[in-house]
């Protein structure tokens, strides 16, 4: 299985897929599940510290330049996060009435940013991770073939001013250790205080962000081979609950669940419309700052395009944190707004 789930990274990485390493596990525990028909899944800690380094990894991206981008347009960014999150509720909503899908794996499907953390926490919010996995992933390769192409086309010359996107060089292995003990170990004592579910991802995610914005030495990006096999171990997670039945409930949602997608495309792009000139930035900038996700592939986009990055990232990491703790939120609304259909077995008994 890990020979299969190594082979499938490189693979990936070679196309350019984001997040190969996660698209990789998810392949490698399909391949072990229905290929192979063994029933395993990962060891209780494993899963655990596989979302906490996520959750660190997450945190980290928070600096004080960002923050402070947003600066006195806090009250419209924050307004267009809340109402993409809206969005993507309804995004939801629609996919589960035209699909076989309940509404909280529909609406975690659409949720717009931080696609490994959401599917991460799916699982205990009520949702299918498996489905809310294939969904996030084609939202995310929807908008990095998309992003530049709209760039171009719908806003040529229409560019903001070049700055520096500010990214932090990785921290060392001390760096990292020090970064997740002390996360980790504050996401449980916040826990104590604070009913945080999910509390394996959000708690050290807010501890780490908490760190990064006080300017802590050792707070800074984690080294890339370490989240990439926390990503690896959530993508096997997911892909060892596959069942021939789970399959295809997946391939009977592609088709409503792309449409709700582009639908959901729209509405962001709707929302940068509003959102350029309140902010007092460009409408690319705008464009850039509220596309749904694929981080990267926007953050590329904006440097080659000449947009203002900082701003971009700005606004991108905040919706992001507004995305992921209002899920639990959203879940308990959801699961309350309707009763629980069936779930898919996890395996054969």
């Amino acid at each position: 299985m890990l020979a299969v789930t190594v082979f499938a990274a490189l693979a990936c990485d070679l196309v350019g897929l984001p997040s190969p390493q996660l698209f990789a596990g998810l392949i490698g525990g399909v391949v072990a599940a229905l290929a192979f028909g063994w029933q395993m899944t990962t060891p209780r800690p494993v899963w655990s510290a596989a979302q906490a380094v996520t959750g660190v990894a997450l945190g980290a991206y928070v600096e004080r330049s960002t923050v402070e981008a947003v600066g006195e347009h806090i009250v419209p960014v924050a307004l267009v996060s809340v109402a993409t999150l809206a969005l993507t509720v309804v995004a939801g909503i629609a996919l589960a009435r035209v699909s076989d899908l309940d509404r909280p794996t529909a609406s975690f499907g659409m949720i717009a940013g931080g696609a490994a953390g959401i599917v991460a926490i799916a699982d205990e919010l009520d949702a299918d991770n498996r489905l809310v996995a294939i969904l996030q992933y084609l939202r995310v390769l929807i908008i990095v073939v998309l992003t530049p192409l709209v760039a171009t086309t719908v806003f040529p010359g229409d560019h903001g001013f070049h700055t520096g996107i500010g990214h932090q060089t990785p921290g060392s292995l001390g760096d990292a250790a020090l970064l997740l003990a002390a996360s980790c170990a504050g996401g449980l004592v916040l826990a104590r205080f604070v009913r945080l579910p999910a509390v394996s991802l959000l708690g050290p995610m807010l501890v780490a962000a908490g760190l990064a914005l006080a300017g802590v030495p050792f707070a800074v990006p984690l080294p890339a081979w370490i989240q990439n096999i926390a990503f690896a171990a959530i993508g096997l997670q997911v892909g060892l609950r596959f069942t021939p039945d789970s399959m295809r409930a997946a391939g009977r949602a592609l088709v409503p669940g792309l449409i709700a997608i582009l639908g959901l495309l729209v509405g962001c792009a709707l929302l940068a419309v509003v959102l350029a000139p309140l902010a007092d930035v460009s409408t690319l900038d705008a464009y850039l700052a509220t596309t749904p996700g694929g981080l990267y592939a926007v953050l590329a986009t904006a440097v080659d395009s000449g947009a203002n990055t900082t701003f971009v990232l700005a606004v991108q990491v905040l919706r992001l944190f507004v995305m992921l703790l209002a899920a639990p939120v959203l879940a308990r609304w959801l699961v309350r707004a309707e009763p629980r259909r069936p779930r898919q077995p996890t395996a054969a008994r």
